[in-house]
């Protein structure tokens, strides 16, 4: 193992000394390293072919999609497009409370309540 490694290192000198690495895109710049620390070790190299390949799980792309919904909402003025945003976001709020098979009280809550008691409040 040890030759290997020996064998390995001598030929990245050479190749350093030959200018091989010279040309390399990104060079000069900085890593741009990606926390992975909330993914299991054992699923780290799976899931980053996945996404190499252009490849999101649902439920991310789900999330991504509530949090267009809730800026969307947030700068409309109209009443009855925010009531027909407000239903299409409570839709994927509750797709996604579906998806997972998880403890109700860790599920995203809705924006029924709020936007009730605002409308009916004032």
């Amino acid at each position: 193992m040890i030759c290997f490694q020996k064998i390995a290192e001598r030929r990245i000198l050479e190749a350093i000394r030959e200018g091989a690495f010279d040309d390399l895109p990104g060079a000069g710049q900085p890593l741009e390293l990606e926390d992975d620390s909330h993914v299991p070790e054992d699923l780290r190299i799976a899931y980053k072919i996945l996404k190499n390949a252009g490849y999101v799980p649902k439920e991310v792309a789900l999330r991504k999609e509530i949090a267009q919904a809730e800026d969307l909402l947030a700068g409309m003025q109209d009443t009855k497009a925010k009531y027909h945003q407000l239903k299409r976001l409570n839709f994927l709020i509750m797709k996604l409370n579906t998806m997972r098979k998880t403890h109700t009280g860790l599920e995203k809550t809705q924006h029924y309540e709020k936007k009730l008691v605002e409308r009916f409040g004032s």
